[in-house]
């Protein structure tokens, strides 16, 4: 008889709570900062074009920093890396706080201001190429390698808990204090973040090519992801999923004219898919989703671009958040999924260049997939791009399913066990 996993195991570790903590009020932070800054943009603009440059503007530097990053996390020791990366992230959103401020914005015009926004987002980006390998290195540093499956369900159900809380709670201080008071709060989560991480213990840098130069490191670390057909199919598929389902960066529209709910209905739709990823996270923790891991991640991608069209096509606001949070259910599989596999297949020593390479495919396709959708809907108008985005979402894992009947037949639960 096999013996039940405990699905808190991995909540046993000291350092992993705190680790948690962390990541909780990072991504809290990070995700109420995107959307009042979506929403101040339109505001300002009223152009869903100047939505996409917002994804555009911090893409650029998070691909063509990402692999010099992953390098420089993959040399350097992991917690005082973040220390420095959240201490700069900070900095930012409190420049971003003061931008919006309506009495000093008052004293620029429009362009100005859009512009500063513009600038701060592109500074951010820089610094979040190197918070996403230097956390996900971390991770696997904090945890046994028996507990990878376990934590990485429980750092992405964290993940989606902030995804959750930070969305709704954007949509709804912008109406009740504004942007400004909004972003003070954000700031403030960054503050709370940075002590936490003061808890966690400085770690042993494990690579043992220390000094080694950068073009021979770089090189070595984009070999060996493309050379392990299992991480590049999953980060691939999650890459042209997120890419063409972007519908999210159109929010503000929809909220504002088409739907036409509000601020607070802009929360609620911004949190709904956040709250469907949650509730699957959770259930993951307690039923793993390693058996036949590649037909449920094919599977739950394609029903993520269906609930992009039928979103795309509302226009009941109930229908419209019943879509978001059922694409937020298939998308918490196909992030368990993905997040497993890195976790489990990337060497100790390589963590930081792989999850580098990650955030180029995967990461990045959220902003991309935002100017994506901003570039098409300026084409198409806002509701063709959003199925259009759908269409080809479904069209991409129907090739991947038959090009690749190698990461179809992918189970996870065997290879543990080997």
């Amino acid at each position: 008889m096999t013996k039940k996993k405990d699905p808190f195991s991995s909540l046993k570790i000291k350092e992993f709570r705190w680790f948690l903590a962390m990541r909780l009020a990072i991504v809290l932070a990070w995700s109420m900062q995107f959307v009042l800054i979506e929403w101040e943009v339109y505001s300002i603009t009223k152009s869903p074009f100047s939505l996409g440059l917002i994804g555009l503007m911090e893409v650029i530097p998070a691909i063509s920093m990402a692999l010099f990053a992953g390098h420089i996390v993959d040399q350097s020791e992991k917690r005082g890396l973040l220390l420095k990366c959240f201490s700069a992230l900070g900095l930012i959103s409190f420049l971003m706080c003061m931008l919006v401020k309506p009495e000093l914005s008052a004293m620029f015009s429009q362009d100005m201001v859009l512009y500063g926004i513009y600038a701060l987002v592109f500074l951010g980006g820089i610094v979040r190429a190197f918070i996403i390998p230097s956390v996900f290195s971390l991770l696997g540093l904090i945890v046994p390698k028996k507990e990878y499956a376990n934590a990485a369900t429980w750092s992405s159900s964290t993940w989606q808990i902030s995804a959750v809380f930070g969305p709704a709670l954007a949509g709804f201080t912008i109406g009740w204090i504004g942007v400004f008071w909004s972003m003070v709060f954000v700031v403030s989560c960054i503050v709370i973040g940075l002590i936490v991480l003061t808890q966690i213990e400085s770690k042993p840098i494990l690579n043992p090519k220390v000094g080694e130069p950068i073009t021979k490191s770089l090189k070595e670390g984009i070999s060996f992801v493309f050379q392990n057909k299992t991480i590049l199919n999953a980060i691939s598929l999650d890459m042209f999923a997120v890419l063409f389902g972007g519908a999210v960066a159109l929010l503000p529209v929809f909220a504002q004219d088409i739907l036409k709910v509000g601020s607070e209905g802009f929360g609620v739709l911004r949190a709904a898919p956040a709250i469907g990823g949650l509730i699957t996270m959770l259930i993951a923790t307690s039923m793993p989703l390693n058996h036949n891991a590649g037909k449920k991640l094919l599977f739950a991608v394609f029903g993520f671009g269906i609930c992009i069209i039928v979103f795309g096509l509302s226009t009941n606001f109930w229908v419209s958040v019943v879509a978001l949070f059922l694409s937020g259910v298939t998308d918490g599989i196909s992030v368990v999924i993905r997040q497993t596999i890195l976790q489990i297949y990337t060497p100790d020593h390589m963590r930081g260049r792989v999850s580098s390479v990650n955030s180029i495919f995967v990461g990045s396709s959220n902003e991309l997939g935002a100017f994506e959708s901003g570039f098409t809907s300026k084409l198409m108008g806002v509701v063709p791009a959003v199925v259009f985005g759908g269409v080809m979402t479904l069209v991409v894992v129907g090739t991947m399913g038959i090009v690749s009947p190698k990461f179809r037949n992918l189970n996870i639960e065997k290879d543990l066990e080997t």
